[in-house]
C-alpha cells in the first residue's frame, strides 16, 4: 500500500484522493494546508492520520512514500524538488511546471533520487484515449484533427470585477493554454509527437495571461487545430480526419464519447466503459510507476514535450510569467 500525501486541499484533490483510494493500492496519510482549519475540514471528508501546516516536515515525515501535488503551477517546480531531495514520489498536476527549465530540472533530480515523477494528464491513461490510438490506422492517410476545450470560467467575472483570481493571475503561470489548452497540446503530443513545426497566437487579457488562442501544430502533409478559451464555451466536438474516415471525440480531456464514420459509410460508437472518476486510471497507472520503481517511464519524455511546446507558444504569444524571469537570472 502506498502511503501518500496531498498538497492542495481544493475539489480536484478530493477527486484524486477518491480515485486513488479506488484502486486499492493507495492510502491517503497526509493533509498539507496553509492553515490548519483547512486541512481539518478536507479531512472532514478525506481522513489523514497526520496534518500539516509546514510543507518541510511533511516532506521529511518517514509515514509518507508519495505525494500528490495540485498546488498553482507556479508552486509546482520548488515544492516537487522538496519532496524528491526528500525521496519522495510525486505526482504533480499538470502542467508539471512553469517551463521547460524548471520541468528539466526536475526531471534530472528524480532521476538523481531515483524516485517517480509523474506528470497527472488523465486523458492519456483513459480507456478511450486508447480506443483512439487503436482505431487511427483505420482513418487511412491523416490529414486534419481539431482538438477544442472551450470553457467559460466561473472566475472571469471576479477578473472582469477587478479582482485577481489565480486562473487570470501570471504570478501563479496561469492562462488558457497553461489550463484547458493543455489538454489539446498534450493528446496530440501523446498521440503524435512533437510537430515539425507549431504557430500560435492568442488574445491577452491586461494582467498578462491569454484569455483564449489558437495553435496549428504542422506534420508534414498533416496538421492539427488546437482552440483553447477561458473566455467562452464551445459546443462542438473534437475530430480527427483521414482519407478513410474520420473520429468525432466529446469533450476531449475526458472522452466522453467515440464515434468512427467511414467515409460513405455509417457512424459506429466507440465509447468503451470509463470509471465515473476520470482520475483513476491515472491513479491506478501512478501506483503501477511506483511499484515497479519505473523511473524512465513514458511519461517523461511526454512531460518534456509538452513544457517544451507550452514555453515555445507562450514565446510566440508573449505571454511572460515571473518564473521566466528568475531562471533566466540564474
Amino acid at each position: 500500500m502506498i502511503r501518500f500525501a496531498i498538497v492542495g486541499t481544493n475539489w480536484i484533490t478530493r477527486q484524486f484522493v477518491e480515485a486513488a483510494q479506488q484502486t486499492g493500492k493507495m492510502a491517503l496519510t497526509a493533509i498539507y494546508s496553509r492553515t490548519l482549519e483547512q486541512a481539518q475540514e478536507f479531512a472532514k471528508s478525506c481522513p489523514a492520520e497526520h496534518l500539516f501546516t509546514s510543507l518541510e516536515q511533511m516532506a521529511a515525515s518517514t509515514e509518507i512514500d508519495a505525494v500528490y501535488i495540485a498546488s498553482p503551477n507556479a508552486l509546482h517546480c520548488e515544492q516537487a524538488l522538496l519532496f524528491i531531495r526528500h525521496h519522495k514520489h510525486v505526482i504533480c498536476e499538470k502542467p508539471l511546471a512553469s517551463n521547460l527549465e524548471e520541468v528539466e530540472h526536475m526531471l534530472a533530480c528524480a532521476a538523481e533520487h531515483q524516485v517517480v515523477l509523474f506528470e497527472a494528464f488523465k486523458t492519456a491513461a483513459l480507456p478511450g484515449f486508447q480506443v483512439i490510438q487503436q482505431t487511427l490506422p483505420q482513418l487511412g492517410r491523416l490529414r486534419k484533427a481539431l482538438f477544442n476545450y472551450c470553457q467559460y470560467s466561473s472566475r472571469y467575472p471576479r477578473y472582469l470585477n477587478g479582482e485577481h483570481p489565480n486562473t487570470f493571475d501570471p504570478r501563479w503561470s496561469n492562462g488558457s493554454i497553461m489550463d484547458i489548452g493543455y489538454y489539446c497540446m498534450a493528446s496530440a503530443l501523446a498521440l503524435w509527437g512533437e510537430p515539425q513545426q507549431v504557430q500560435a497566437q492568442a488574445t491577452l487579457l491586461e494582467s498578462g495571461v491569454d484569455a483564449h488562442g489558437s495553435v496549428i501544430m504542422q506534420y508534414g502533409d498533416f496538421d492539427v487545430t488546437l482552440l483553447h478559451s477561458k473566455v467562452s464555451d464551445s459546443q462542438i466536438p473534437s475530430e480527427i480526419q483521414g482519407e478513410a474516415g474520420s473520429l468525432v471525440i466529446e469533450k476531449l480531456s475526458e472522452m466522453q464519447r467515440i464515434t468512427f464514420i467511414p467515409r460513405g459509410g455509417a457512424a459506429q460508437d466507440l465509447s468503451p466503459v470509463q470509471h465515473s472518476n476520470t482520475m483513476r486510471d491515472e491513479a491506478e497507472h501512478f501506483a503501477g510507476l511506483v511499484a515497479r520503481r519505473q523511473i524512465m517511464h513514458p511519461g517523461v519524455a511526454l512531460a518534456r514535450s509538452t513544457a517544451r511546446l507550452l514555453t515555445e507558444i507562450r514565446r510566440q504569444t508573449g505571454v511572460v510569467f515571473p518564473a521566466d524571469k528568475v531562471n533566466n537570472s540564474n
